[in-house]
């Protein structure tokens, strides 16, 4: 029997994290939750997860940093990023850009509202490589 792969979930909307979690747990995936990167950072460092999904918009760590930080430690490079931001791409007005996104070497960038088929497709497409 094949060992469940491990998704950590890090956004600040606790049900948007719930309907993933539940979606994920679905397809047969393992889901822990964090609710900032702060926390998402512990989260990876205690026990290194099999892909990460990421909010772009919290408090104290965005996703932007959260996914650098991951892409810049060796240890934490190879795990699969999916950015999640509701930040339209013609929208120039705030410090978060798609651009920006760019930067942080994710692996798929994903524009919210986020369906979980897309986010479960990226999953599944990101894990099977």
């Amino acid at each position: 029997m094949k060992e469940k792969k491990r998704i950590l979930v890090v956004d600040d909307e606790p049900d948007f994290c719930s309907i993933v979690q539940g979606q994920l747990e679905k397809e047969n995936f393992e889901v822990e939750l964090a609710y900032n990167g702060v926390e998402g950072l512990e989260k990876v460092r205690a026990n290194p997860p099999d892909a990460v999904i990421l909010d772009v918009m919290m408090p104290e760590m965005d996703g932007y940093k959260m996914c650098k930080v991951l892409k810049a430690d060796e240890n934490y490079r190879d795990i699969p990023v999916i950015l999640l931001t509701a930040v339209a791409s013609h929208v120039i007005t705030t410090r978060y850009s798609h651009a920006d996104g760019m930067s942080t070497e994710a692996d798929d960038y994903i524009d919210k509202p986020a369906s979980a088929e897309a986010i479960i497709r990226s999953v599944k497409r990101l894990l099977s490589d």
